[in-house]
C-alpha cells in the first residue's frame, strides 16, 4: 500500500487544491494540525467529553485546510515548495526520482510513523514524556520530509530554492530525467 498515494485520495486533491495547498499559511497551519490534536485529547482530563468539541473541529479543518487558502502569489517559498515536492513525489510512478531522494522519503516517512504509536500510547496513558516524544518523532519527520522535498522539487526542476517562483514550475513527466 502506497500510504503517499492513499492520503492524496482521502484528501481528493485535485489541481485547484494543490495550488491552495501550496499557500504557505496551508502548509504551516496543517503543520500544526497534530500538536493541536494532542493538546484537545489531553484536555479529555480538564474538559472531559467536552474534550470532543475540538478534537471534531480539528478533524473538520484537517479536511478544509488544503482548499482554505489563495493559491499563492509566489510559489518559492520553502513551504510552498516542499507542496510542490511532495505533489512531484506522489507522481514517481510517472517520474523518474533520483534514487537519493527515494531513500530520503522513506528514511523520513519511517522516522515520522514511528513517532505515532508513541505518541498514541502518550496520549492513551497521558503519559507527557511518551507524548511530547511522539509529536517530536511525527513532526520532526515530518518538517525533515518537507524539506527532502524541496530539493526533490529544485533537482527536478532546476530551480534554487529561496528564489522567486511565478509558477509552480513541473518538469514534463513525458520527458525523463537522467
Amino acid at each position: 500500500m502506497d500510504i503517499f498515494a492513499a492520503s492524496e485520495r482521502l484528501m481528493r486533491m485535485d489541481e485547484d487544491g494543490w495550488r491552495r495547498h501550496a499557500n504557505p499559511l496551508s502548509g504551516w497551519t496543517r503543520f500544526a494540525i497534530l500538536p493541536a490534536f494532542a493538546l484537545a485529547a489531553w484536555s479529555r482530563i480538564w474538559i472531559g467529553w467536552g474534550a470532543l468539541v475540538p478534537i471534531g473541529a480539528l478533524v473538520v479543518w484537517t479536511v478544509v485546510n488544503p482548499r482554505a487558502f489563495p493559491p499563492p502569489a509566489d510559489y518559492g517559498a520553502w513551504m510552498t515548495r516542499g507542496v510542490l515536492g511532495e505533489r512531484l513525489w506522489l507522481d514517481r510512478a510517472r517520474r523518474v526520482i533520483p534514487a537519493h531522494h527515494v531513500r530520503a522519503a522513506h528514511l523520513t516517512t519511517a522516522v515520522a510513523a514511528s513517532g505515532l504509536p508513541v505518541l498514541v500510547f502518550g496520549l492513551w496513558a497521558l503519559d507527557p514524556f511518551a507524548t511530547l516524544l511522539g509529536l517530536a518523532l511525527c513532526v520532526g519527520g515530518k518538517a525533515w520530509f518537507l524539506d527532502r522535498m524541496v530539493w526533490l522539487h529544485a533537482d527536478l526542476t532546476g530551480t534554487v530554492p529561496g528564489t522567486n517562483l511565478p509558477d509552480p514550475t513541473f518538469p514534463d513527466p513525458e520527458r525523463p530525467l537522467r
